[in-house]
């Protein structure tokens, strides 16, 4: 097995799952593959176990670019899979696991192609910060927020950033897009509570807080927010109309999502605010009628539209429903001219010819939101190229996550490309 694929597996073996142990075991691990090649790493922990690692590597400029990603993964359940979630096991060409995809993998190869510049001597052509992260999966809490601002003076110099949900393929007829993320949404995680007049189940209702929270809740599950087109949408749209060939109606946006099929995915979800009900809780009785109710909702805004969005909710939430965050950030976007940018695009097409980049929006979240706070400008780029029969949008969070080894393999030759050419 070749260097890149055996850190993936190894990777995978140490269970970071969050909420869990903690990541502290993985990062030890990381530090020691780092050290093992001459990296002085610096390895901190904001709680008990919740354990991260940076380190520079000197360039011949001391503008900085951060390569950040996490060491935690979201639960998995062995029962469902093919091959244990936590073996590593390299099967039909693949490293299985959790994390394979988000984003051990990712993490992998950095860490192969930093060896391998240590054995043969290379030097980037600007200092590179690598961070290894706790907490992505949950808040950033005890990962990115704690580095970017209890330890800020690990990132001077860095300007820009990549990291994950980008650069990888998607197979179209005729071509082979790499979307690269410029933005991501924000994140408005919102604790919902009704308050009403408790009472017996059996008498006329009076300001009944679950029938309350039932009626906001119905609102908020049934508005059709309206489409907002961000530049980065925008140019996602013109770029995917000039490969396919074909004119997209910007009228029926969603309809032309559903149409295109894995092209139109990647801004199907991208082109409105979301708000999605995700949890409820009320009562203790059949025959009681509590004097408050509470949900959780999962709110998404585009850049730029975060105030139209929270708006948008109060409104819809009416007068007798509050809410307060869970957690609030904002949504990060990274210019689309700028050189950097054209650099991601040509590491690609230097490794595969037939690549055709386009910028994409995240309809998720990513550590970038705590390092656009410190003023880094965050971009997806882990580049994989992908056997179109993979589900790659399923394989987050599913089952049977797995990733190529020849991706893999690829994605070590273009970030060299792109660190040392």
């Amino acid at each position: 097995m070749n260097e890149v694929a055996q850190i993936c597996s190894d990777l995978i073996r140490f269970d970071t799952t969050n909420p869990g142990s903690g990541e502290r075991p993985a990062a030890e691990h990381v530090a020691g593959l780092l050290s093992d090649a001459g990296i002085e790493p610096t390895v901190f922990e904001s709680a008990r176990n919740r354990t991260s690692v940076v380190a520079r590597i000197p360039g011949d400029s001391p503008e900085a670019l951060l390569i950040h990603g996490h060491l935690d993964v979201v639960p998995a359940e062995p029962a469902d899979w093919q091959v244990h979630p936590f073996s590593g096991e390299v099967v039909d060409g693949c490293v299985w696991g959790r994390g394979a995809v988000d984003m051990k993998g990712t993490l992998s190869m950095t860490l192969a192609l930093v060896r391998d510049w240590a054995r043969r001597g290379v030097r980037p052509k600007r200092d590179i910060v690598l961070a290894f992260l706790a907490d992505e999966e949950a808040t950033g809490e005890y990962g990115s927020r704690y580095a970017a601002t209890r330890h800020r003076e690990l990132f001077d110099g860095c300007t820009e950033a990549i990291s994950e949900s980008g650069g990888y393929s998607v197979q179209v007829p005729d071509a082979r897009i790499y979307p690269v993320a410029v933005g991501e949404r924000g994140t408005a995680w919102m604790k919902l509570t009704a308050h009403g007049v408790a009472g017996h189940g059996s008498r006329p209702p009076k300001d009944n807080a679950v029938a309350e929270l039932c009626h906001a809740l119905s609102r908020i599950a049934s508005y059709q927010w309206p489409v907002r087109l961000t530049p980065g949408v925008a140019a996602l749209i013109a770029g995917l109309a000039d490969i396919l060939g074909e004119t997209i109606d910007y009228d029926r946006l969603e309809e032309e999502a559903e149409r295109l099929g894995q092209a139109g995915a990647l801004f199907k979800a991208q082109i409105r605010n979301s708000a999605n009900p995700t949890m409820l809780e009320a009562g203790y009785k059949v025959n009681v009628v509590p004097g408050t109710a509470t949900a959780h909702v999962d709110g998404r805004f585009l850049p730029g539209y975060r105030e139209e969005f929270l708006e948008t909710i109060d409104r819809l939430l009416g007068p007798k429903v509050t809410r307060e965050f869970v957690n609030i950030e904002d949504a990060p976007s990274a210019p689309l001219d700028a050189p950097f940018f054209g650099e991601l695009r040509a590491a690609l097409i230097a490794e595969d010819p037939a690549a055709r980049p386009v910028p994409y929006v995240m309809s998720g979240g990513t550590d970038a939101k705590s390092f656009a706070d410190i003023g880094i400008k965050g971009y997806g780029f882990a580049p994989l190229m992908l056997s179109p029969e993979l589900d790659y949008y399923g394989m987050f969070h599913g089952v049977d996550e797995r990733v190529p080894v020849e991706g893999l393999e690829f994605g070590v030759r273009v970030l060299d490309r792109l660190l040392t050419s």
